[in-house]
């Protein structure tokens, strides 16, 4: 997988959010995208996953250079973020085999032990709308990193979790991004220290 920006910028009405951006990201490679609230961070997380468009400049998505159409980018990479919403109505149990329709596990994983891994196996049948801001970050995170999909993208990943949270975080990054694209939006080091590139997006004004 190749995923490649070339002269990509984004404006809302006369303000330029970043310009002239230029990334070549393929198998294994990371990138961590800095910058203080309300720099365009997750703005351009949301470009690269197709779900609103740039300005100006271009992103292809390749795989065994041959060009994946932009309709078909989402197949190709699972996000966790602060404003993704989850479907609050259903357990635990219902989400994780709602969300594997749709992607397929990762290592063959099964919903029971996804759910060990979260430490999240006392609340398999609890509606998630019970559970705390922490929990649903857990659950977030783990339906995304566990998802057989090429590129992850994540914003704010450790946002609502504890110590004991964090260092989760940093355990399953370690374990099981080895081989994937990796980008992580984030104002703290902790969330990103482990990316061989880093994009600062007050650089890109």
């Amino acid at each position: 997988m190749k995923i490649q920006l070339q002269e990509a910028s984004k404006r809302f009405q006369y303000e330029w959010i970043f310009r002239n951006l230029n990334v070549e990201l393929s198998d294994g490679d990371s990138l961590a995208i800095t910058g203080g609230n309300g720099s365009g961070k997750s703005t351009l997380l949301k470009c690269i996953s197709g779900a609103i468009p740039f300005s100006s400049g271009k992103i292809t998505f390749e795989s065994d250079k041959k060009l994946i159409p932009e309709t078909d980018w989402y197949k190709h990479l699972a996000i966790s973020a602060p404003y993704l919403e989850l479907p609050e109505e259903f357990s635990l149990l219902e989400l994780v085999n709602f969300h594997f329709k749709f992607k397929n596990p990762l290592n063959q994983i099964q919903p029971k032990e996804l759910i060990e891994i979260l430490y999240l196996d006392q609340h398999a049948s609890k509606p998630v709308s019970q559970f705390s801001s922490g929990m649903k970050q857990r659950l977030k995170l783990g339906i995304a990193l566990f998802s057989d999909v090429p590129v992850i993208l994540l914003d704010e990943p450790t946002s609502n979790l504890d110590k004991k949270g964090i260092a989760w975080y940093s355990d399953l990054i370690n374990d099981f991004l080895k081989h994937r694209i990796l980008i992580v939006c984030s104002n703290e080091p902790r969330e990103y220290e482990f990316c061989k590139q880093k994009l600062a997006l007050e650089d890109f004004k």
